[in-house]
């Protein structure tokens, strides 16, 4: 495959690419490079990620766009968790206030979530090769791609309970449409997802082994591409069946019937209840369990809100509930706790508060959910609102 790089020094955060296929196309081949970091998503690499998508969408001789990670542990563990921990302490020393005078936060979220709904409009097709750990904002990337591919040693998750967050970049909107409300499970527990349920719970489409990765990248170099973004859609996944191979079940199909069963609840105590009530010695339900004890009680709630919310609402909608609960979290919520424990102290003995369940209930939660803006005034609102649920 003829490649040729884009402008960008060898340790640009993202590195891209435009190959040469036959017929005259190119694929456009977008790399995160911050390996030592697990590919970890900063607001320069979604800035610079987010222009390059908009000028590939753009280009006729552009068909298609590759997603991938640097090296061989991780596509992205998550967003840059240090940096929002210092914009959080700036603007508590600052005293706080006003949601929107977090700098970093505002930037970093307004600017991730703008781009994880570009790729999930995006007008022509986007392969993301979700090889190694996909969590947080990797999900976020990857879950807009038209085709999402994982592999053997794929691990999926939405671990933000255990730093005082909530599944956000769509998560509500993604994870309330799981089966059977294993979603709700995967929120309130952090439980990691291998391939096979991974693309159970609707955040993959192909199991394609590492071995093939030169294989499928010769298949796409040779490969007549339309340049119509519906048909070279239906090419790709014709190229991607004939590498890809059935995924094994993991963990969450296997015990499908008993997360169903304790996620039957119209309340959220009742639920959770159940969850750290759990006996059964299989390993990954029990470390699903204490994570959950383990967790911050407010995002619990919060995650329940916030599907419960998405129930209803089209994903832009949601990217702009999520931006708002987010900056919420930065101001008032256990995120900067949960960062100090996990990252920065790193005593891994957060002091949440609400400390209980009970403590964070319905009216804990209701002041995340107002907005110190207008509708119109919604730094998201230009996003493609829903007819049926304006925000």
């Amino acid at each position: 495959m003829n490649a040729s790089v884009l402008e960008a020094p060898a340790q640009a955060p993202v590195l891209f690419e435009q190959c040469d296929a036959v017929g005259g196309k190119q694929i456009g081949i977008a790399t995160l490079n911050a390996p030592a970091t697990l590919n970890g998503l900063s607001l320069e690499m979604a800035q610079l990620l987010d222009a390059q998508l908009a000028a590939w969408a753009r280009d006729d001789a552009i068909a298609l766009v590759v997603l991938q990670g640097a090296g061989e542990k991780a596509f992205c563990a998550g967003g840059d968790l240090r940096g929002l921990y210092r914009g959080m302490r700036e603007h508590q020393a600052k005293g706080g206030g006003d949601i929107r005078d977090n700098t970093q936060a505002t930037a970093f979220f307004a600017t991730e979530y703008r781009l994880d709904y570009r790729i999930h409009t995006y007008p022509k097709p986007v392969l993301c090769w979700g090889h190694g750990i996909v969590m947080g904002g990797g999900i976020g990337l990857m879950a807009g791609a038209s085709h999402r591919v994982v592999s053997e040693r794929s691990r999926l998750a939405f671990p933000e309970i255990t730093v005082g967050l909530y599944p956000d970049v769509g998560g509500s909107w993604l994870l309330q449409r799981a089966p059977a409300r294993s979603g709700l499970f995967l929120a309130l527990t952090g439980a990691p997802l291998n391939a096979g349920d991974a693309i159970h719970v609707g955040l993959a489409d192909h199991f394609v082994s590492q071995q093939r990765y030169d294989a499928v990248f010769a298949a796409l170099a040779a490969t007549k591409w339309s340049g119509d973004g519906d048909r070279d859609r239906e090419l790709l996944t014709e190229l991607l069946q004939e590498q890809a191979q059935p995924a094994p079940a993991g963990p969450l199909q296997q015990h499908a019937e008993l997360i169903a069963q304790l996620c039957d609840a119209e309340d959220l105590d009742t639920i959770v209840a159940r969850i750290e009530s759990i006996d059964h010695d299989d390993q990954w339900l029990q470390t699903a369990r204490k994570t959950l004890a383990a967790g911050a009680p407010g995002s619990a709630r919060l995650g329940y809100e916030l599907q419960r919310r998405a129930a209803t609402l089209s994903l832009a909608d949601t990217f702009r509930l999520e931006y708002l609960v987010s900056l919420q979290c930065a101001a008032h919520g256990d995120f900067a706790e949960g960062i100090r424990a996990l990252l920065i102290d790193k005593d891994r003995n957060p002091k949440w508060n609400p400390a209980t369940l009970a403590e964070a209930s319905p009216t804990w939660a209701a002041p995340f959910f107002v907005a110190p803006w207008p509708r119109d005034a919604h730094p998201l609102a230009d996003l493609e609102r829903s007819v049926e649920n304006p925000a």
